[in-house]
Parts: structure tokens; sequence; C-alpha cells
């Protein structure tokens, strides 16, 4: 369908979106239309504020308006411990649960050399780093358990291994609630391994 130029170029914008089809963008881009102009330039303002004021934490990597981020200034956090994540939004299921009190490292990413993605493409180098210069007793890989987070996570114990920090993987298995008949071998073979005793 043919759109005046600037809706076409509000359904691209929508569009360019992670998780955004067609139809969605199309619904959006009218919903914007509709909505009241100072609403309107409310959401464009916001857009524009959080791309000036929101950059990276020197320290851990997590998005954040100040520098170092409120997590890793707090002096009530474990700085001894750190977490190991994937992306930003990681650190924020993590704080959800409310019962870890460390810090964080976000990699912006995992390793996947079919999609040429080394270790010098995510935050490795700066993890290391800040193990060198911080009393670290144990680090915590939060990575996501699929072929890419689980080969960052055994690839960034491998060389923490000789520093003698305690390495650990969250552990992987059946959700909460979760149904046996309905879960896959391998999360069956997870939840077998990561057995505790109660």
């Amino acid at each position: 369908m043919q759109y005046i130029a600037p809706l076409a170029k509000l359904i691209e914008n929508f569009r360019a979106l992670p998780g955004i089809g067609s139809k969605t963008a199309v619904r959006l881009a009218y919903h914007i239309l509709d909505m009241d102009a100072d609403k309107a330039k409310g959401l464009a303002q916001a857009i524009i504020e959080a791309k000036e004021k929101i950059g990276y934490c020197n320290t851990c990597f997590n998005l954040s308006d100040t520098n170092p981020c409120h997590i890793c200034a707090a002096e009530a956090r474990d700085h001894s411990t750190i977490c190991v994540v994937e992306q930003p939004q990681d650190v924020d299921a993590v704080e959800r649960m409310r019962d870890y009190r460390g810090v964080y490292h976000v990699l912006h990413g995992s390793l996947s050399p079919l999609e040429g993605v080394g270790p010098e493409d995510i935050r490795i180098k700066e993890l290391l780093t800040r193990l060198y210069d911080a009393d670290v007793s144990e680090v915590i890989m939060a990575t996501n358990p699929n072929v890419e987070g689980e080969a960052t996570a055994m690839y960034i114990a491998k060389l923490l291994k000789p520093l003698g920090i305690k390495v650990t993987r969250i552990a992987h298995g059946l959700p909460v609630g979760g149904d046996l008949e309905y879960a896959d071998e391998v999360t069956l073979a997870k939840a077998m391994e990561n057995r505790r005793e109660i």
C-alpha cells in the first residue's frame, strides 16, 4: 500500500526496531498520529533524552545516566562478587529477583564464531582488567543457556582459572511450575546435572 511520505517514513522507522513487523509498524504509526500533539512530542523528547543522557558505566558497562552507575557506586553492594551477563536487560532480570547483592559486568554479546564474534568483540578484556584491579572472590557466569552463552562462560572460566578466582555458573533446568513431560532432553539433562541434596 502507498502511504504519504511522512507516514511511510514513520512506518519504516518502526519496522527497523527488533520484533516489530509490518502490521505492528503500521498500527504504531497510526497510533502516534491519533495521539494528542503534546503526548507525541513528549514521546519524541523521551527518545531524544534517552539517547543523549544514557551511556555505559565505565566499570560494569551497564546502561546508566551516571558514571559509575548506581549499582557500582553503592557501598552496600558486595563488590567481591561479579555477575557476568550478556546484555543490560539481563541486569534488570537479576535485579528483579531482589536476592543478589553483588555487582555486574555486561559483556554486550556472546562468543559466536559462526557470526564472526570473537573475544575482542565483547567486553572480556575489560572484565580481566577489572579483576586485576579489584579484590574479587567470585565471578558468576549468568550468560544465556544456549551454545553461544555456554561457550562464552567456558572461555571466561578458562581465562580466570589461573587467577585463583572462584568461577560459578548459574544452574539450568526445569522452570518452577513446569511439567516434566513437556521438557526437552537438554533441559532435563541440565536439571539432572544441577541437582542438589535436600
